[in-house]
């Protein structure tokens, strides 16, 4: 399986840490957060990771290199000056993502998760992990019923984790699902993923699980320092 982490974006709710810094390369506990998540995907067998980038895209590689000290090989691409978003970036790694299912990881959180449990092969289109809800965003973004499936609305509203496995056949159509908004008529086109997420739930195209266990969207200073103090402990 290979692997995807979202990196492009530009953290302006992060400044002025992210003036110089991309926000996955901030250190907490000691080390970069998107190194965090090569080693979990290195300790699972993933063996080539994509990294999208945009914002401050030449400080990754200084960082992190080729990725060979995790025996990964790490692919860098670079969607220009401004991040492509959810959707249009995932289009844009296709080519170096190949054809099988891949685990995609946003480079802005910090999870406990166990990656080995999420499946390799999805029943549908994506499998998603999904957490209780935090303070920042109380109403969530999906509800998980009890037989796995995942739905836009429900009663048991629980918050997507930024971690999930894909077909790339959920890119298929998003032309057609997107519709004609702002930034599809680029070149590459930017679009975020959730209206193909969406569309893909009211087909029954989507599954998920609970993750119970730590899990930090780092989207301040102060949940960046606050993790920090946790994981230094």
């Amino acid at each position: 399986m290979r692997a995807l982490i979202f990196a492009a974006g530009k953290g302006e709710r992060m400044r002025p840490l992210t003036e110089h810094t991309p926000k996955p390369l901030l250190l907490v506990g000691g080390k970069p957060l998107i190194v965090w998540h090569l080693e979990k995907l290195a300790a699972i067998g993933v063996r080539e990771v994509v990294i999208n980038t945009a914002w401050l895209a030449d400080r990754f590689a200084p960082v992190l290199g080729d990725g060979s000290r995790w025996g990964l090989q790490l692919h860098y691409s670079f969607e220009g000056a401004e991040p492509l978003e959810t959707g249009g970036g995932m289009l844009h790694a296709l080519a170096k993502l190949g054809d099988a299912p891949f685990l995609a990881v946003n480079g802005d959180i910090w999870t406990d998760a166990d990656f080995s449990r999420l499946p390799r092969e999805p029943k549908g289109l994506a499998h998603l992990l999904l957490v209780d809800n935090p303070a920042h965003n109380p109403r969530g973004d999906f509800a998980l019923a009890d037989d796995g499936q995942v739905h836009s609305d429900g009663e048991r509203r629980l918050t997507f984790a930024g971690v999930g496995v894909y077909r790339p056949a959920l890119l298929d159509d998003w032309r057609a699902v997107i519709g004609d908004v702002a930034g599809t008529e680029e070149i590459p086109p930017r679009f975020k993923l959730t209206p193909l997420l969406r569309a893909a739930m009211r087909a029954g195209k989507i599954t998920g699980e609970q993750h119970r266990g730590r899990w930090t969207d780092v989207g301040t200073p102060e949940r960046l320092a606050e993790l920090d103090r946790q994981l230094s402990r």
